[in-house]
């Protein structure tokens, strides 16, 4: 690789025209020296300028680099023409945008695709139409399945993450529009999301000033029907090289790791990076945990290394036959790799005990080796009484704003939340992949959710969450549910303990379920919502089952 920053001539704008006939326009950054190089495309809807410095370095120290990189506004943002619709017009612009750049001055003819979230996604639509030019990807924090892994999660919307999101891509249309007084009122509901209407998820603001926004369509199809899988990327033969890079704070890493998998068996190399971070920012303090110098932001110096294998004929590269997957192991604060995805062939699986006071009382739920039998113990129902009027408010965790690990002692205290602890460590418990709880359960609605935190508890009875899950359940009737929490890898010390915290919501980050038969749920008016009775049962069948590192 290259040692020596290149100089870098001052950005340039070029434009494209579509196949049908629209301008595309992008910034052009080259290294003030003699090429051919290869080219970096960052296709994205925010206004090019920003080029997403959230969490990548500028353009300029990626062109100094030895690269020619174009950031581009897709059809319909910043300077390009067209009717923006959420990613509509992905699959065909991107071909024509990869083989244009491709064909830039001083191009090398190879191109490779750079960005996360919009622009992650901007890369497989891409992908999809397999363009000659293409030759490397680096998706990071991509909802694949945009159902699935983006807007909805288990059937419940996400909707502090999901409203807010419209509410910034609205806003940018009414800017685009010159609409000053739509800008204005999406710019103050963005700054304080106004989840205090008649229907919590579906604001006045986003009914008056954003009628084409595509949140109308995402609570008009709260089940995984046609309209969700006609979004997702069809990456059925394409075989390219992808570098994806995920965080297990994230709010759409079930999508980066469901795309590494279905990619697994393709003929070139697929890596995976997933850090201690939330969607923004990358670094080494996530919510109130610093989780140390290695969690600094890797990514730009990987991005290099990764294309300049597949976009040059260089032969000073790197060696690719380390292990692919490389994991932070939240507690040690280190990185592991792995030749795979961890596998689930290893686990530790924990019974909740309790006296039924477990809403009540932290020293009375249990989690207990399901290998122990403790007869000194009656296990009786745990009850909680949901109140829509004070739901369990959402902290930290991956769906939330702010995102990561929180402490969250003060929530554990609530008598609508049943928490289940370990007695402390006597060894180190290293778990990594996909936690499950299943718990058998009865409601007095005919739907209601479920929320699942899993977290460490320190010494000093600090509680700080690791990861948790959410899911929307139909039917009152007594009934075992299986529920898997947020991908983790992590590391409890000997001396610290596991708790097991459950709650019937966790808003904003989710809406609350009225627990009526009106359907679809997330538009029934918060006038209409009901108090819920939830039962937990303590038998075989309610287990936390963890995957062992």
């Amino acid at each position: 690789m290259p040692s020596d920053f290149l100089p870098v001539k001052p950005k340039q704008v070029h434009s494209l025209k579509t196949r049908d006939g629209k301008r595309l326009d992008a910034d052009v950054y080259y290294p003030d020296a003699e090429g051919p190089w290869p080219v970096l495309l960052m296709r994205q809807p925010y206004g090019r300028a920003i080029a997403s410095t959230v969490v990548y370095a500028h353009p300029t120290w990626y062109a100094a680099q030895g690269y020619i990189v174009v950031i581009q506004d897709v059809r319909g943002r910043g300077t390009s023409e067209g009717e923006f619709h959420l990613f509509a017009h992905e699959v065909d612009d991107g071909y024509d945008s990869v083989q244009w750049a491709a064909q830039l001055p001083r191009s090398n003819g190879r191109v490779g695709m750079y960005g996360f979230s919009y622009q992650g996604m901007t890369q497989l639509y891409a992908a999809q139409a397999k363009p000659s030019a293409l030759k490397a990807l680096a998706p990071a924090m991509v909802g694949y399945d945009l159902y699935q892994d983006w807007a909805y999660e288990n059937g419940a919307l996400r909707l502090q993450a999901g409203l807010g999101w419209a509410i910034q891509l609205a806003a940018e249309t009414a800017r685009l529009k010159g609409d000053k007084t739509a800008f204005n009122a999406l710019r103050a509901a963005s700054r304080n999301l106004p989840l205090n209407g008649p229907i919590s998820a579906y604001p006045d603001v986003i009914k008056q000033y954003a009628p084409d926004s595509f949140w109308h369509d995402w609570l008009a199809h709260p089940q995984n029907d046609d309209y969700w899988q006609s979004l997702k990327p069809d990456l059925t033969n394409v075989d390219l090289p992808m570098l994806h890079v995920g965080g297990w704070f994230d709010p759409y890493l079930t999508g980066d790791i469901r795309l590494f998998k279905e990619m697994a068996s393709s003929r070139y190399p697929q890596h995976f990076w997933v850090g201690p971070w939330s969607h923004i920012p990358w670094s080494r303090k996530v919510g109130e945990v610093d989780f140390g110098p290695e969690a600094m932001n890797p990514i730009d110096r990987l991005q290099i290394c990764w294309f300049y294998r597949w976009l040059t004929d260089k032969k000073d590269v790197a060696p690719l036959d380390e292990r692919p997957v490389h994991l932070f192991e939240m507690g040690s604060n280190q990185w592991r790799l792995f030749e795979q995805w961890p596998s689930e062939s290893a686990t530790q699986t924990y019974r909740l005990q309790s006296s039924g006071l477990a809403a009540m009382r932290e020293d009375d739920g249990a989690l207990v080796p399901s290998s122990c039998e403790d007869p000194a113990v009656t296990a009786v129902p745990d009850v909680l009484v949901h109140d829509p009027w004070r739901p369990v408010p959402s902290l930290g965790g991956h769906a939330s704003f702010p995102s990561g690990s929180f402490e969250r002692s003060a929530l554990d205290g609530r008598s609508d939340v049943l928490t289940y602890t370990t007695a402390l460590l006597e060894a180190d418990l290293a778990v990594a992949g996909d936690v499950t709880t299943t718990l058998k359960v009865q409601a007095d609605a005919p739907s209601y959710d479920l929320c699942a935190v899993l977290s460490v508890v320190y010494p000093d009875n600090r509680v700080f969450n690791l990861t948790q899950g959410y899911t929307r359940i139909h039917g009152g009737q007594a009934q075992v549910v299986s529920l898997s929490l947020q991908p983790t890898y992590f590391c409890l010390m000997a001396g610290q303990a596991l708790r097991l915290s459950l709650s019937a919501a966790c808003f904003p980050a989710y809406t609350v379920n009225p627990g009526t038969q009106i359907y679809p749920l997330d538009t029934v008016p918060t006038i209409d919502q009901r108090i819920i009775t939830l039962t937990v049962y303590q038998d075989r069948d309610t287990l936390l089952t963890l995957p062992m590192a």
